[in-house]
């Protein structure tokens, strides 16, 4: 099944990148042109695509159990413990699962991790991933273009023109991209408007 919108995730030796474009779509009709779609906890980004209502729904409860857990531990909880949480919160819903799907990236004690998530809450972890509507023309980039030894300036682009690639044809990805890179020293967050496809 596959959710509008793309979101893009890679994970090089030093950081994790998550990129998102802008467009929030129902059917052929555009509702807006600046939706954000990755959210950060601590050192740790969630990008989604799927049904606006249900990626905010679903953000709420896990920025609420992602507090629960720092505050409980005393520290930041790892990458994999807030994806494994996201998992089973996603699965409990199977019934009437949310509409959305998920990459969970970030830098912890282990270094960059970067996970997938699938709307019944099945999780994979990989070097790099796409999820949304335009994740097979994403992908078709990312394999060519991904290094794991990038710098993060490079894994920004590359997430970047991944994104970029999937805008070009298809119609639930446009309006501008969103990145975000993850270090353990720091955190960069790029916005980019970019014209309609049809002017580029």
């Amino acid at each position: 099944m596959y959710f509008g919108a793309t979101a893009v995730g890679l994970k090089t030796r030093d950081a994790a990148i998550l990129a998102t474009d802008r467009r929030m779509a129902y059917g052929n009709f555009v509702m807006s042109r600046n939706a954000k779609k990755i959210f950060l906890l601590g050192r740790i980004g969630i990008a989604f695509s799927g049904l606006y209502g249900d990626l905010r729904g679903i953000y709420r409860v896990i920025e609420a159990e992602y507090n629960y857990m720092k505050l409980s531990l005393g520290k930041e909880p790892s990458v994999y413990s807030i994806a494994k949480r996201l998992s089973l919160i996603l699965y409990s819903y199977k019934p009437m699962p949310f509409m959305v799907e998920v990459l969970v990236a970030g830098v912890d004690e282990k270094g960059p991790r970067l996970y997938v998530l699938d709307s019944l809450g099945s999780i994979t972890e990989e070097p790099y991933a796409a999820v949304g509507s335009g994740a097979t023309l994403a992908l078709g980039y990312l394999e060519d273009a991904y290094k794991e030894d990038a710098s993060l300036d490079e894994a920004i682009e590359i997430a970047y023109r991944a994104v970029k690639n999937a805008m070009r044809r298809d119609a639930s990805t446009g309006d501008g991209i969103d990145v975000v890179g993850i270090t353990r020293d720091r955190i960069v967050e790029k916005s980019f408007k970019l014209k309609l496809v049809a002017e580029e």
